[in-house]
C-alpha cells in the first residue's frame, strides 16, 4: 500500500503546480489586453454614429484587403490641414476595367468623364475655433488608425472614434507627451 500512495504527492503537486501555471498565464493574458485598451490613444465614440450616405457606396475594407495604403487615396497638400478625397483618375486607375459593369462603377466614370471630383461627404469634422493640422500629426508618426479606428474593417466609414472631442486631443497629447498649452490647438 505504501508504494501505491507513494505517486499521489508528486501527482498532487504537478496539478497544483499546472493549475497555478494556468491561471498566472491567463491573469497575464488579461493584463497585457487591459494595457492594450490603456494604450488606445484615441477613446471609442460613446454612442453609434450612422455612417453618412455617398455619392457613391465605398468599402475601405473591400479596398484596403488589396493592399492599398491610406495616402495612395488620400493625399495632404500644402498647408497640410486636410487630407484629400482621391481624384477619379486614381479610382479609374483599377476600375477601367474592375467592376465595370456595376452601377457604381459606371456612375464613378461618368464622374470622371466630365472631370468632376466626386462629393464625398466628410465622416470626421474640426470643430469651431480648433486648428487643426494633419501633417504635424502624421510627420510625429500617428498612424490614421489612432484617430479613425479600425478603417481597415469597416465596410462604410463612420465617426467611430472620439477623436473631435477635446478630451481625446488632450488625452493623446498627455499619453504622447505632446504639448497641451491651449494655443496649441486653439489659435487667436
Amino acid at each position: 500500500m505504501a508504494q501505491r500512495t507513494g505517486w499521489i504527492a508528486p501527482v498532487v503537486i504537478a496539478s497544483t503546480l499546472a493549475t497555478f501555471l494556468f491561471l498566472a498565464a491567463s491573469l497575464g493574458v488579461q493584463q497585457a489586453a487591459s494595457v492594450q485598451a490603456a494604450k488606445q490613444m484615441v477613446p471609442d465614440n460613446p454612442s453609434e454614429h450612422t455612417p453618412p450616405g455617398q455619392p457613391i457606396p465605398y468599402s475601405h475594407k473591400k479596398h484596403l484587403a488589396f493592399g492599398l495604403e491610406c495616402k495612395k487615396c488620400h493625399t495632404n497638400p500644402e498647408p497640410g490641414k486636410l487630407m484629400t478625397f482621391p481624384a477619379t483618375s486614381t479610382c479609374m486607375e483599377c476600375h477601367v476595367t474592375i467592376a465595370k459593369d456595376k452601377p457604381s462603377i459606371q456612375k464613378l466614370t461618368e464622374f470622371a468623364k466630365s472631370k468632376q471630383a466626386i462629393p464625398w461627404v466628410r465622416v470626421y469634422t474640426v470643430l469651431p475655433g480648433v486648428a487643426w493640422n494633419h501633417r504635424v500629426h502624421l510627420e510625429a508618426g500617428v498612424k490614421c488608425e489612432t484617430c479613425h479606428g479600425q478603417v481597415r474593417e469597416m465596410e462604410a466609414m463612420s465617426e467611430v472614434t472620439s477623436v473631435t472631442t477635446m478630451y481625446s486631443c488632450l488625452h493623446c497629447h498627455e499619453m504622447s507627451q505632446a504639448k497641451t498649452a491651449c494655443d496649441t490647438c486653439h489659435k487667436h
